[in-house]
């Protein structure tokens, strides 16, 4: 009889999946009743989605690798832990952005443009940061996993800075747009987002302990 591993009831009381979820449920229906926009219609609040969650994906991978980076000067292992639970949650908006990208681009423009330079980078970074990731979780090293985060962030950043634009004009059209309706609706919804992503990185926090 294979035995797993028993976690105390308090500890899976903590556990903030549900939190989660509930996260995610208020963020689905704050989309739906988002504001629409002249030339897209509603069409548009896939767009704030998908804008809102990769600007998530991109906070958490710029967090794990400021963690990393105290872990390594201070060597405390509380921010090795948080790096890597940064980083598999990063990871995780990340890959499930592209499908939301997609879905945008069908809904708004009836095609998908996947030559997109923009969007080929975030294809190669998602199945290179899966492929890290679960390398990490199974070396389990530290400061490798540290370190790996850091230059993550770092290459992420740089190809996406000189990538060309062609979808993803800059700059940005909603901040831009003067609509303070569809600014705030915006901010609101990467605040939810936010929201989410901290019980997420909580939920790969407590699965490692």
């Amino acid at each position: 009889m294979n035995q797993g591993k028993i976690y105390p009831m308090s500890k899976i009381k903590e556990s903030p999946l549900l939190s989660f979820l509930l996260a995610l449920l208020a963020i689905i229906i704050m989309t739906f009743f988002g504001p629409e926009e002249a030339t897209l219609g509603p069409s548009v609040r896939l767009v704030y989605l998908h804008g809102a969650w990769v600007m998530t994906a991109e906070l958490l991978f710029t967090l794990a690798a400021l963690a990393g980076l105290i872990a390594l000067v201070m060597r405390k292992e509380l921010f090795h832990r948080w790096s890597a639970a940064l980083g598999r949650s990063g990871i995780f908006y990340w890959i499930t952005y592209l499908p939301l990208s997609m879905l945008a681009m069908q809904a708004n423009w009836n095609g998908l443009f996947l030559a997109e330079p923009r969007f080929r980078f975030a294809m190669t970074f998602a199945i290179v940061g899966l492929l890290l990731q679960l390398g990490l979780w199974l070396l389990d090293i530290s400061w490798l996993t540290a370190t790996a985060n850091i230059l993550y962030i770092v290459a992420l950043r740089y190809f996406f800075a000189t990538a060309e634009n062609i979808m993803h004009p800059p700059p940005s059209p909603i901040f831009n747009s003067g609509n303070w309706t569809i600014i705030g609706f915006f901010v609101g919804l990467n605040v939810l987002a936010w929201v989410s992503a901290y019980f997420a990185t909580r939920f790969f926090l407590f699965r490692a302990e």
